[in-house]
């Protein structure tokens, strides 16, 4: 039987699902960082991590690994080439946090819009005429625009409609699949969805550059509210904080940084129309809990030989070995 590394803190329920294994043992290393789990990565069979990184000095270290298991759905942090090169497979999730990622998007897209942070200081701070100067903005009637419109998309499509909200999404790959049914219209054309859109919501995979960066912030309206709960590097940082400085678009809610945790002086502190929270989309307590049962049981099924291939993002580069 295998033995497994968990690298980060998990819910209770996954670590119970590990001791009710028979013949399985592990290491629970409960810190999220490389440096913490690395020294034990030599005798690990199976690796269930959370967000730190996997890197490709470590996966050499790695000598009996056959099986790394995400604790979510996104894998930039792990070098992947470096497992496909070992023949080591990487899981993720199935969906487990489509919920909880979209109702964080509406959350964000609520606070940013009505200026909450300015709200509750105008209370704390003794400056009640502030509600006067009418800066909160209601949702009905007003365009959102959903890059990627995946299961998170669709959720939180559902979620902005019930508010009075006109829909519509840019997702090229689903256009060329095949358009799901349903009220939501496609946009093809980037530059026209964005200029069109009082919020923008972006629910996309990382790529090589930004899908939102300095063209496609001038494309936007100066009162536009752009959320990210996606990853960090898909809205460019540095453009969003000049677009912000400069009136060029109104508010932001941004849950995922190019650097995590940022520092203490990001310049994205400054402003008091843009909701921070801390890369939490997907970390409710319910789907803490399904992720952590989740991941932990994409290894007992890998070595049971019944793991999904669906859920393992390098399959077709282990077969075509």
């Amino acid at each position: 039987m295998p033995h497994v590394l968990v690298a980060g803190k998990l819910h209770p329920s996954g670590i119970e699902l590990l001791d009710a294994s028979p013949g399985v043992t592990y290491d629970y290393v409960e810190d999220v960082s490389e440096p913490s789990y690395a020294p034990l990565i030599g005798k690990a069979d199976g690796l269930v991590i959370r967000t730190q990184p996997l890197s490709a000095p470590t996966v050499a270290r790695a000598e009996r690994l056959k099986i790394v298991s995400r604790h979510g759905v996104g894998y930039d942090a792990v070098d992947l080439p470096s497992l496909n090169q070992r023949g080591i497979a990487l899981a993720v999730v199935g969906d487990v946090n489509s919920v909880s990622v979209a109702e964080h998007a509406m959350m964000l897209l609520l606070a940013a819009t009505k200026r909450l942070i300015r709200a509750d200081r105008s209370v704390r701070g003794s400056e009640w005429g502030w509600r006067n100067r009418l800066e909160a903005s209601e949702l009905a009637g007003k365009r959102l625009l959903i890059l990627g419109y995946g299961r998170i998309g669709r959720h939180l499509a559902r979620m902005a409609a019930a508010f009075g909200m006109d829909v519509r999404a840019y997702d090229p790959f689903l256009e060329r699949q095949g358009w799901p049914e349903g009220p939501v219209a496609p946009v093809s054309d980037l530059q026209a969805g964005l200029a069109w859109a009082d919020a923008i919501s972006v629910n996309v995979p990382k790529a090589e550059r930004p899908v939102i960066g300095p063209v496609e912030l001038s494309a936007m309206k100066p009162t536009a509210v752009l959320i990210n709960t996606a990853r960090g590097g898909v809205v460019d940082e540095a453009a969003l904080i000049a677009a912000l400085r400069e009136g060029r678009i109104a508010a932001a809610g941004i849950d995922v940084f190019d650097d995590e945790p940022p520092a203490a002086d990001h310049p994205l502190f400054g402003f008091d129309q843009v909701i921070l929270t801390p890369h939490i989309a997907g970390l409710t307590a319910e789907c803490g809990e399904r992720m952590a049962i989740s991941s932990v049981q994409n290894v007992l099924d890998f070595f049971a030989g019944r793991i999904d291939p669906a859920l393992v993002v390098n399959g077709a580069e282990l077969n075509g070995r």
